[in-house]
């Protein structure tokens, strides 16, 4: 499938002045990528998907997503500097939970976004 493309050179500057006046710093889409790019490996939203459900230790975790604790635990490392989730110990096990409710948000969004072409 190819994208369309006009057939001249027009140059629409009340649009580009629209745009560029909202466009974010060049650091800011930055991040952005990055942090969509944590969203894209399908054990972290395995996991992420988990921990919206409830929060889990990471042998709850593994057990449920069929993986090593060493597996999950690399994974959380990376979902963590992303500030995707949290932790907190309780003895020697350690919980961990979404970080904040902008997670979820982002989580519905994109799944109602992926449901409204399949008919889920």
């Amino acid at each position: 499938m190819r994208a369309e493309r006009c057939d001249c050179d027009v140059i629409h500057e009340d649009v580009l002045n629209i745009v560029l006046d909202k466009m974010p710093a060049e650091e800011s889409l930055y991040d952005l990528a990055e942090l969509f790019k944590v969203f894209g490996d399908s054990t972290r939203v395995r996991i992420l998907w988990a921990l919206d459900a409830h929060e889990m230790c990471t042998c709850d975790l593994a057990y449920a997503l069929n993986m090593t604790q060493s597996a999950i635990s690399h994974q959380l490392r990376v979902l963590k500097q992303a500030k995707l989730v949290k932790n907190r110990r309780e003895g020697k096990i350690v919980y961990y939970s979404l970080a904040d409710d902008h997670v979820r948000t982002i989580f519905d969004q994109a799944m109602e976004h992926v449901s409204e072409g399949s008919g889920v």
